[in-house]
C-alpha cells in the first residue's frame, strides 16, 4: 500500500496545528515504521554530533 504524500500549508504559524498534523502522521505508522525511523534519526544525529566534535574521544591534556 503506498501513502499519500500530505502536506500542511498554513497561512500563519501555528505551532499546535504544526504538532497535531505531526502527531498524526505518526500515529499512522505502524511499530515497526516508527522503529525504522527512530533509529534512523538517532544516526541522523549521531552523524551530526560527530561532525561538530562532539563525540570525539577524550584526549589526554597536559597541565603545565
Amino acid at each position: 500500500m503506498k501513502r499519500k504524500t500530505r502536506i500542511l500549508q498554513l497561512a500563519r504559524s501555528d505551532e499546535a496545528r504544526e504538532i497535531d498534523f505531526e502527531l498524526d502522521f505518526l500515529r499512522s505508522l505502524t511499530i515497526a515504521q516508527r522503529f525504522r525511523l527512530m533509529k534512523k534519526k538517532t544516526q541522523e544525529l549521531l552523524q551530526l554530533l560527530e561532525q561538530s566534535g562532539h563525540r570525539r574521544p577524550p584526549q589526554v591534556i597536559q597541565r603545565s
